[in-house]
Order: C-alpha cells, then sequence, then structure tokens
C-alpha cells in the first residue's frame, strides 16, 4: 500500500473507532466498510465490523466477518475472544471454548477470558475446571467481580454452601446484576439482635427470586429483631398474609418513613449467607412459608374439579439471558396428557389469546380469570389448588416450593445454583421434586422420566 493510501487508513480508523465508542454503529460500520474497499485485508476493520454484526444482533455475519479476520492475523488475542462470545451467543460451547483456550495461549493474562471459559466450563457441567479458571482470574485481577460471583455460584452449584456464600455478594459488582445496591445511611445487618429499631429486608432481582430467598424471613424474626420486608408490589398481599408479624412494604425508603425506625438493613439474597452456610441448616426452612388465599383457593378447586387429579403445568418463560434452554416446547409435554385421570390446568403467564392458540388441541385448561403475570396472590391461590404442579425452573416453581404444593420441576443439562447438581430433591423446597436433562437439550428424555414418575402414582 501506497505511503499516502496508508495515512488515510489510519484517519480513517480512528474516525471509525471514535463512532463505534460513542454508539454510531451505522457510521462507524460505513468508515469499516471504506478502509475496506482500500485495503481488503485489513484485519481489524473485519474484526470490527463482525463486533457491529454481533452488537446488531447479526450473528451469523458476525461469525464469517471475525474468522476472515482470523485468516488474515491469527495471533489477535481479542478476535479468537471476541468470536468466542459470539458462538457461546449462539449456544456453540465447545467452539467458543476452544477460541477461549486459543485467546489464552495467545495472552494468557486476560482475566475477562479466563472468566468467559470458566462460564463455557460451568455450561458443560464440568464445575472442577470452572473454578480454575474463575480462580485463574482472580488472581490476575482480584477486582474482577465476574471472576468472584462467578466462583461464588460454581460453589454452591457443587453444593459448597461453606465456601459458596463467602464471595456472592460480589455479585452487585458485576456488569449485568439486574438489581441496584440501595445506599442507605443504615448499616449492613450481619445477624445480630438490634439494640433498637427495625431490620429492614429488601428484594432483588426477579420474583422467583424472592419468593425463595423469603423462606428465609422466619429466620430473620428468630433473631428477636422487629422485621420490614419490602418487595415487589405483586408479591405485597401474598407475602403480608404469610408473615403477619412483619411490616409488608414496597418501593420503600427509610428516610421517607423514620416512624418504621430502621436500624440495619439487608438484601434478600444475603440471608442465607447467614442461615445457609451448609446442607443441614436447610433443615430449619418452613415449608409452606407462603399462604395462599383459603377462599380462592377452594372456589379454584371447586372451578376445576371433576373428579380427577388437578396438575397444574407451566413451560415457558420470558428470560432473556436463559430462557432458550430452560423452555420447553407444550407440543413436546405431549406423552403427558395420555396419562388418564389427570385434569390438566395452565399455570402459565402470557399474551392470553397466543396463550389458548398454543394449548389447542391438547386437553389443557386456560382460565381467563387469571393473570399469572400481574395478579400473583390470585396466581398463588390457583396454584395451591392443584394436587401436583408440574413446570419448568420459572417463577411457578418457586410459588409452588413456597406454598408447599408437590411441585415437579424440569431443569435443563446446566441448572442454576440453586438447584445444584444431580439431585432429585431440593433444599430450599422439601416438597419439590427435580427431573433433568441427561444431556444438553435433551427433553424428551425429561418427559419420559416424569410420565413414568406419573404412571406410578397413578398405580
Amino acid at each position: 500500500m501506497h505511503q499516502e493510501a496508508s495515512a488515510e487508513v489510519q484517519t480513517m480508523v480512528l474516525d471509525a473507532l471514535r463512532h463505534h465508542r460513542e454508539g454510531r454503529l451505522d457510521d462507524a460500520e460505513r468508515m469499516y466498510r471504506a478502509i475496506l474497499s482500500i485495503d481488503p485485508g485489513h484485519a481489524d476493520s473485519l474484526h470490527l465490523l463482525g463486533m457491529i454484526a454481533y452488537q446488531n444482533n447479526r450473528t451469523e455475519d458476525a461469525v464469517e466477518l471475525i474468522r476472515r479476520a482470523i485468516a488474515i492475523n491469527g495471533n489477535a488475542a481479542s478476535y479468537h475472544s471476541n468470536l468466542g462470545n459470539v458462538l457461546q451467543s449462539l449456544r456453540k460451547l465447545a467452539e467458543a471454548g476452544a477460541c477461549y483456550q486459543r485467546a489464552l495461549v495467545l495472552r494468557p493474562d486476560l482475566a475477562e477470558v479466563w472468566v468467559n471459559l470458566g462460564n463455557i466450563f460451568k455450561a458443560q457441567r464440568d464445575v472442577a475446571s470452572s473454578l480454575t479458571c474463575y480462580r485463574r482470574a482472580l488472581a490476575l485481577n482480584p477486582e474482577l467481580a465476574e471472576a468472584a460471583a462467578g466462583e461464588s455460584m460454581a460453589l454452591l452449584l457443587n453444593g459448597d454452601f461453606a465456601d459458596g456464600w463467602v464471595h456472592f455478594d460480589r455479585r452487585w459488582q458485576t456488569k449485568d446484576f439486574n438489581t441496584p445496591m440501595r445506599d442507605y445511611s443504615q448499616p449492613l445487618w450481619n445477624g445480630e439482635r438490634l439494640a433498637s429499631g427495625r431490620l429492614l429486608i429488601w428484594g432483588e432481582q426477579g420474583i422467583g427470586d424472592e419468593i425463595m430467598f423469603a423462606g428465609l424471613m422466619p429466620d430473620a424474626m428468630g433473631t428477636g429483631n422487629r422485621c420490614v420486608l419490602d418487595c415487589d408490589a405483586r408479591l405485597k398481599p401474598l407475602f403480608a398474609r404469610s408473615f403477619p408479624s412483619v411490616e409488608v412494604v414496597s418501593g420503600f425508603d427509610p428516610e421517607s418513613h423514620p416512624e418504621l425506625e430502621i436500624s440495619a438493613h439487608l438484601p434478600a439474597g444475603s440471608l442465607p449467607r447467614l442461615f445457609r452456610s451448609t446442607t443441614g441448616a436447610f433443615g430449619s426452612t418452613t415449608s409452606p412459608y407462603l399462604v395462599a388465599d383459603p377462599a380462592e383457593r377452594e372456589r379454584f378447586r371447586a372451578r376445576y374439579y371433576d373428579g380427577r387429579k388437578l396438575a397444574g403445568i407451566a413451560w415457558y418463560t420470558k428470560n432473556k439471558a436463559t430462557g432458550i434452554s430452560r423452555g420447553i416446547e407444550l407440543a413436546m409435554l405431549a406423552p403427558l396428557f395420555a396419562q388418564p385421570g389427570i385434569q390438566w390446568i395452565s399455570l402459565q403467564y402470557g399474551v392470553r389469546d397466543a396463550l389458548e392458540m398454543e394449548v389447542a388441541g391438547t386437553p389443557v385448561v386456560v382460565d381467563r380469570t387469571v393473570d399469572q403475570f400481574t395478579d400473583i396472590d390470585r396466581f398463588a391461590a390457583q396454584i395451591a389448588g392443584m394436587d401436583l404442579v408440574i413446570t419448568i425452573d420459572n417463577s411457578t416453581a418457586h410459588l409452588a416450593g413456597a406454598l408447599g404444593v408437590p411441585a415437579w420441576v424440569l431443569l435443563p443439562f446446566a441448572p442454576d445454583w440453586r438447584w445444584m447438581l444431580d439431585r432429585a430433591d431440593s433444599p430450599w423446597y422439601p416438597t419439590m421434586r427435580l427431573f433433568r436433562q441427561a444431556t444438553p437439550g435433551d427433553w424428551q428424555g425429561v418427559v419420559r422420566s416424569v410420565q413414568s414418575a406419573l404412571g406410578q402414582c397413578a398405580g
């Protein structure tokens, strides 16, 4: 390339990078393509075009562009690492892992890539290898919250509660954690009996998490403290009925309500560190700990009961990060519907018309009077009216478990940390039974196991 053209390309690269960093992706893409019209072998432009394609959800284009960049310059660790990110988003875990490993051969000091590789191993249920990666990342960068949180959740997945909760609070510092830490003037609670005032426990993450961690409210109350529980407004009626000695609020700010005399606070997800440090500690779990409206429960049972066993079913989750692996198509559950003596009731939230279209041709009843997403108290009563709940890993599972309803939960090959590995039960919910994929995506095997269990119950 002539010196003048090279200088022009360098200027264009700087301008393109500025547009890219400032989020003007269309402008950056135009400039990268202009650079390639001058220098078709400009690997950085191909790589960054691939990253723009990834940012715009054109993942297949991203893979093709980054691979072209690697063919020109195979020694750029960032190319391999970013290709790994794209492939991981496509659930091509083995290929993504190979990319991260290649990047680390080139640059073993990249702590973030060690975390990414650890995530791949965890998704493949290789917890030992994932822990090695997270710890290597922490050795390189002790301040890397993603590494500390990854190690914590891998330990919890492995059933190591004593060590698992140690770094669980680092979740607040990770980039993708969806609940901000509350900046209250009161100190964080450490499990002590307060000399005066009340203890504020506040909910975090999603509805399912709030329900699960609420199972430790009896432990918090058992310390002799007067408690205030701040939760999602949709949970307030259910929690108020279930914990009558607790002040249940929503959207609470201690500074605006000095009359409640808040002396300390704690996010609900930090309660297990205080009260569930061993597997044996789960023996103090109260079951059930949530109480549905008894009159509503009886109305639901009267509406559905025709002499058959009532089984509620849910198969879908809106969770963008993990919903693809956790959800199951309703059609795949068809073998269950052949079991005689069962009245099937949809516990699935979603747009009602679309839901009815999905269940058409199945024996599943859709109750149009229930909005499982917005009226959780009524939804709880519907669940409480069931003899059995069969569900994927979503808020329905947590509600059923907290209400003490027998619940069979269908889990993907790589489950969330709270379900641990291999166990057929859950220490969080004594009435729960877990059915797991033996291999990635093997819902047919799960359905066969559930079908067999239903047959045994009928027998």
